[in-house]
C-alpha cells in the first residue's frame, strides 16, 4: 500500500533547482527532525527548476504507521506536480456523504492538486497529495526541453513499474508455496492463500490509486493484474458465453428466496438481528460492541484518529468484526462448513486484529482518555470475544 502522509505533514520544502535531483525536507507531526529527501529524477514542468515550499493549514492527524517512515529517503521521484486536476467537494466531507447516501450529488468543482510521489527502498511508493495545502513556488532556474521532458515521464514510469516489480515477486513468491489444489489443505495452507489474496489486492488498490478508474485506466489496469489474455474469436465467443451464463444463474439466485438455516442451530451458528439479518452470534456480538465504543467515543467528544492507541483500539476491534463475518457467514447461512481448515485460516486472521485492539486499548488506558469503568468494560468485551474466537477455533480443528 502506498505510504501516504499528507495529514501528518506540518511544512515542508522541495528544491529541483539542480536538474536531475530533487532534494526535499519534510516535516511531520511528533518528529523533531524533517525527513530528508535525495531523490533521482525531476519535477513535471510547473516545478522543474523550482524550489516549492509548502504548509499544511488542517488539523494534523498522525499515520499510525508514521514511525516506520525512515528519516532519509532516498530513490527516484515518480510525479510530482502542483497543478494536478481533481475534483473536490464544495461542501464539507460529512455532509456531501449524507447527500450521496440519498442519491443525490454534492457540489463539487475542480481545484489544483499538489501530488508529490516518489519511490524508496526501505518505504516503497510513498504520496503527499492536497488540495489544501499553502503553496510558494520560486522563479524557475531552469526548464526543461522536450527531450527531457520526454524522459522524465519515462523515468516517473519505470519507479512505478519498480514497485509493481516488487508486489509481483512477493505474489509470486507465494504461488511457489501454493499446494496442488487437489491434495487435502490443512489451515497453513489456506493463510498462505489468504496471504496471496492480500497482495493481489494491494497491487491492485495501488494501480487503482495511481491511475484512476477511466477507461483507459481500466485497460491498463487489467493488463498489469494479468485480467487480460490474447484470445482467438473462437475462445472470446466461448468465454462470452460463459459469462452470460454466469450472470444468468446470478440473476436467478439473486431472486430467489435465502436458504432458511437449521432451526436446531439457532443460537448456537447462527441469530436473526431485528433487521432480518442473519448472523453468527460471534460475529453479531464483536460488531455491535465495535459501534458502541466508537459512539461511546463520540459522546465523550474524542477525537478518535487524534490518538494512534485509540483509533487503533477502535478500528482493529471493527476490523475484527468484518473478519469474523468473513469467517464465519457461511456458518451462520448454513453453508460453506465443509472446509474446516479455511474457517480457522480466516479465524486465526480475525485474531490478529483482535490483539492489535487489546494493545491499543492497553496504551489509550493510562493515558486516561477513557473513562476507567469503560476501559475494564471493553477490556472484559475483547477477552470473551477472543476466548468465543479460540472455542471456535478448536472446534473446527476437532472436524
Amino acid at each position: 500500500m502506498a505510504f501516504r502522509i499528507q495529514e501528518s505533514v506540518v511544512r515542508g520544502e522541495i528544491d529541483n533547482r539542480v536538474k536531475g535531483i530533487v532534494r526535499g525536507k519534510i516535516w511531520v507531526e511528533g518528529r523533531k527532525d524533517p525527513v530528508l529527501l535525495e531523490l533521482q529524477g525531476n519535477a513535471h514542468p510547473d516545478l522543474a527548476g523550482c524550489k516549492l515550499t509548502f504548509t499544511n493549514p488542517l488539523k494534523l492527524i498522525r499515520h499510525k504507521h508514521l514511525d516506520t517512515l525512515q528519516p532519509l529517503q532516498q530513490g527516484v521521484i515518480g510525479d510530482l506536480t502542483a497543478s494536478r486536476k481533481v475534483r473536490v467537494f464544495d461542501i464539507p466531507v460529512e455532509e456531501a456523504y449524507l447527500m450521496c447516501k440519498r442519491g443525490e450529488k454534492p457540489p463539487e468543482r475542480l481545484a489544483n492538486c499538489l501530488y508529490l510521489e516518489w519511490f524508496s527502498e526501505l518505504n516503497g511508493r510513498v504520496v503527499i497529495e492536497s488540495t489544501d495545502y499553502q503553496l510558494e513556488i520560486s522563479v524557475p532556474e531552469w526548464r526543461p526541453t522536450p527531450e527531457e521532458e520526454a524522459q522524465r515521464a519515462e523515468d516517473a514510469t519505470k519507479g512505478m513499474d519498480w514497485f509493481m516489480q516488487k508486489l509481483n515477486e512477493a505474489i509470486e513468491e507465494l504461488k511457489r508455496k501454493r499446494k496442488d489444489p487437489g491434495a487435502e489443505w490443512d489451515e497453513h495452507d489456506h493463510e498462505r492463500l489468504l496471504k496471496e489474496s492480500d497482495v493481489r489486492t494491494d497491487k491492485y488498490i495501488e494501480l487503482l490509486d495511481k491511475y484512476g478508474d477511466s477507461d483507459e485506466a481500466e485497460e491498463k489496469i487489467a493488463k498489469e493484474m494479468g485480467w487480460l489474455e490474447e484470445l482467438s474469436p473462437e475462445e472470446a465467443a466461448e468465454q462470452d458465453r460463459r459469462i452470460e451464463e454466469m450472470n444468468r444463474a446470478c440473476e436467478e439466485a439473486l431472486n430467489e428466496p435465502p436458504p432458511e438455516p437449521d432451526p436446531l442451530r439457532e443460537g448456537i451458528d447462527w441469530i436473526r438481528t431485528p433487521g432480518g439479518e442473519i448472523r453468527h452470534p460471534l460475529q453479531h456480538r464483536c460488531f455491535e460492541s465495535a459501534i458502541k465504543y466508537w459512539d461511546l467515543a463520540d459522546e465523550i467528544d474524542l477525537e478518535k484518529t487524534a490518538d494512534k492507541d485509540l483509533d487503533q483500539f477502535i478500528l482493529e476491534f471493527q476490523t475484527t468484526g468484518v473478519k469474523l463475518a468473513g469467517a464465519l457467514n457461511g456458518v451462520a447461512q448454513d453453508r460453506d462448513t465443509n472446509d474446516a481448515a479455511f474457517i480457522v485460516a480466516c479465524l486465526k486472521r480475525a485474531l490478529n486484529h483482535l490483539h492489535q485492539s487489546q494493545a491499543g486499548l492497553e496504551a489509550v488506558a493510562p493515558k486516561r482518555l477513557l473513562p476507567e469503568k469503560l476501559v475494564i468494560e471493553a477490556r472484559k468485551e475483547l477477552f470473551e470475544i477472543r476466548e468465543g474466537i479460540l472455542k471456535l477455533m478448536d472446534e473446527f480443528r476437532g472436524r
